[in-house]
């Protein structure tokens, strides 16, 4: 049956079918075969249960399919004209009615909601999920809660010290059974600076290998710089390595990609420490490519695992820093202020993939990209770490800005993907991006993030697609310019793999993988003390 836009589609349940034949994958299957919808998911919402007046309405987050998966039912499509009609079959009740929100309100949405006296309804929300690669409810994640809540306040102590520490397991995809990590991981929670110098707590996974360190001198300690997951605590990857895979109905997923390189860096003797970065995990709100705040998160990882008692490090060893994307814009921060922030530590080399510069630069390119939600990100970091703006902030969004701002502040990259991808952000905001970025309060904000302007200490290699959709090959390789200037030693890298399909950021992604094994041979080399090959003034 083809849905109308004036009608209302009712989906009543009769408690006749054994739980097997009601899971939600062959309800997806009859929807589309019997309503000719082509995404299900979009007509399935949430439900609360009102046991005084035995009927169901509308609800808060993602409950449906743990209902679902509590009902023995089957499900039957009739069409009625009267959105608020209560029907009465037998001992069920359900409500029909409209849904408009937003730019969906054309969509006619249905909420389908039901009370069975033949069955006990419990509903369960799906948060995220357990360390035994399960999903967990919401009752579940007060494990989460317990170690990533810091002590408040703060103990005393210097930046990279360690407030806290716990076991991590650590697993490829959620039954832990198809490959490992073949390293002992440990959850970390240490002390760092935020953007204004405040002492803050941030949380990071310590990855002790297994194998020994095959190179010369003591084990190596490679800071790791995740790129881009998103901005709501279920992402902070000292989480997914637990789970292999976040999700939590209906798109609220986290593949932690990271782990690729995780996986062989540990398996040939590095040992890693990764931050999930300020906010991550941790309260607050994630201060998305904030140059001093994701530096500082690097630097004092880095500091944490050294300190950390049992492992294999030498507290004095050799350090290098990697990441790509965002973790590229971080590790370059990091390069950049190691020398103020912490001199202390020996650092060989920095690998800056695809680092993010300049965003004045960068911000048309995410104009109608797949990634285009991570401007919600963005605004939403420089409103938390820049509060005395964010009025004039808000004043410069439009209410489909505001609408973006507060859906990806809880948001995965996946979900942001699939919900904003290929928009443009001119919709966000009240004037066009190139006459927004010349004025305040962003021109001050993004000439704040711009990295360039210190040298990095010890050798750099920087590498970045010519025609990247998403980080553009021109900031990047001014950055590397900017160093040269001040006598750093920088390896830049081009990448030549043609454009394709540019907007959804395939050459952003596979340069990722494809140009991964050559930087972790140049960081071998350094930390095996080989001489760098700079190529200043030949990019």
């Amino acid at each position: 049956m083809q849905i109308d836009r004036g009608s209302v589609e009712v989906v009543y349940a009769i408690c006749s079918l054994p739980f097997e034949h009601a899971r939600p994958t062959a309800i997806m299957t009859w929807m589309r075969q019997h309503w000719g919808i082509e995404n299900s998911l979009h007509w399935i919402r949430d439900v609360t249960f009102d046991e005084d007046r035995q009927r169901a309405h509308t609800g808060n987050g993602a409950q449906v399919l743990a209902t679902l998966r509590n009902i023995r039912m089957s499900f039957v499509a009739h069409k009625i004209d009267r959105p608020n009609m209560i029907i009465e079959k037998s001992d069920l009740f359900v409500r029909g009615m409209r849904a408009a929100r937003g730019r969906l309100q054309s969509r006619l949405q249905v909420v389908v909601v039901a009370m069975l006296s033949c069955a006990t309804i419990t509903v369960v929300a799906p948060d995220s999920a357990r360390a035994d690669g399960g999903f967990e409810s919401e009752g579940d994640q007060s494990q989460y809660d317990q170690f990533y809540t810091p002590p408040d306040p703060l103990p005393p102590g210097e930046p990279g010290d360690v407030i806290r520490t716990e076991p991590s397991r650590l697993v490829l995809e959620p039954s832990g059974q198809l490959g490992a990590i073949m390293a002992t991981g440990t959850r970390i929670m240490y002390r760092s600076t935020d953007t204004r110098g405040n002492p803050i707590a941030v949380t990071g996974t310590y990855f002790e290998p297994d194998n020994p360190w095959p190179g010369s001198g003591p084990r190596p300690l490679l800071s790791y710089a995740p790129g881009t997951v998103g901005q709501g605590d279920q992402c902070a990857l000292s989480r997914v390595f637990n789970q292999g895979i976040h999700w939590s109905p209906w798109l609220d997923l986290m593949v932690n990609y990271e782990e690729t390189f995780v996986a062989t860096m540990v398996a040939r003797g590095f040992a890693i420490v990764m931050t999930d970065y300020e906010g991550l995990g941790t309260p607050g709100t994630h201060t998305y490519v904030n140059r001093l705040a994701e530096g500082h998160a690097v630097l004092d990882a880095a500091r944490a695992a050294q300190r950390l008692p049992g492992t294999s490090l030498d507290p004095h060893g050799p350090v290098a820093f990697w990441g790509y994307s965002q973790g590229g814009g971080a590790a370059a921060s990091a390069a950049e202020l190691v020398s103020s922030y912490a001199p202390e530590l020996d650092v060989v080399g920095t690998y800056a993939g695809a680092p993010p510069a300049d965003l004045v630069e960068m911000l048309p390119y995410m104009d109608g990209n797949v990634l285009v939600g991570a401007a919600g990100y963005l605004i939403n970091g420089f409103i938390y770490a820049y509060p005395e703006l964010a009025d004039a902030i808000h004043e410069r969004m439009t209410p489909r800005g505001e609408d973006l701002l507060a859906k990806t502040r809880h948001q995965c990259v996946q979900e942001t993907s699939f919900k904003f991808m290929f928009r443009h952000l001119r919709g966000y905001f009240t004037k066009d991006l190139d006459q927004l970025v010349r004025e305040e309060p962003f021109k001050t904000l993004f000439e704040a993030q711009r990295l360039g302007r210190h040298q990095p200490s010890a050798p750099v290699l920087i590498v970045n697609n010519r025609y990247d959709p998403l980080v553009p090959w021109t900031q990047a390789s001014q950055l590397g310019r900017d160093w040269c200037a001040q006598g750093a030693q920088v390896e830049f890298w081009t990448n030549e793999e043609p454009p394709f399909l540019n907007k959804a950021s395939v050459n952003h992604a596979l340069t990722f993988w494809v140009d991964g094994e050559r930087a972790l041979q140049w960081v071998a080399d350094r930390f095996n003390g080989l001489p760098a090959a700079p190529n200043c003034g030949q990019f």
